[in-house]
């Protein structure tokens, strides 16, 4: 039984956990495995600490907790962050560990995130992902169309981001995938 919850205080290193646990296994062979080897749970407590005891208004962080407290997915959205996309929300991130993905977390997790963003009056929606990213499908079978691509540099390596968009927030939320997340 897994349990979607706002994020507080005491829950910043499961967050870091499953940030880095699952880059390591949702982006080997796409980005560079020095990258990845490097990547330290340790090293992101300090910023998920600080996101959870933000005041920023317009944004929200929910967590999957199972029912020991073990924190195996999170996610975050708010306002856009870059203004070149006709969007006013964003899907920040979300990750799950390798697992517990496919068992329909990732979208209980999207669809707390894309209720909060409505609850907003945000009309549009717009999620980034790298391009060879699994998840590209899961943000498909939601109803994500490409929108638009990026160059980004990770370690060494150039590679495409994709931003897949919701021009309404409505069919996001009514979308009915099957199971299957990052």
């Amino acid at each position: 039984m897994v349990q979607i919850r706002q994020a507080r205080e005491g829950d910043a290193e499961g967050i870091a956990r499953v940030h880095t646990e699952s880059w390591k296994t949702t982006y080997r062979n796409i980005v560079p495995d020095d990258f990845l080897d490097h990547l330290t749970t340790e090293s992101r407590i300090s910023q998920w600490e600080q996101t959870i005891r933000s005041e920023e208004k317009n944004q929200i962080l929910v967590v999957a907790e199972q029912s020991g407290g073990n924190i195996v997915g999170f996610a975050c959205g708010g306002r856009e962050r870059e203004g070149k996309l006709p969007y006013d929300g964003e899907l920040y991130a979300i990750y799950l560990l390798e697992d517990v993905q496919q068992k329909g977390i990732g979208q209980q997790l999207a669809v707390q995130v894309v209720r909060y963003l409505h609850s907003l009056d945000m009309k549009g929606l717009l999620i980034w992902a790298l391009e060879r990213n699994s998840a590209c499908r899961f943000y498909e079978k939601m109803g994500g169309s490409p929108v638009h691509t990026q160059p980004i540099r990770i370690g060494e390596q150039d590679l495409i981001e994709i931003a897949y968009g919701w021009e309404n927030l409505n069919d996001f939320a009514r979308q009915e995938a099957p199971p299957s997340d990052k």
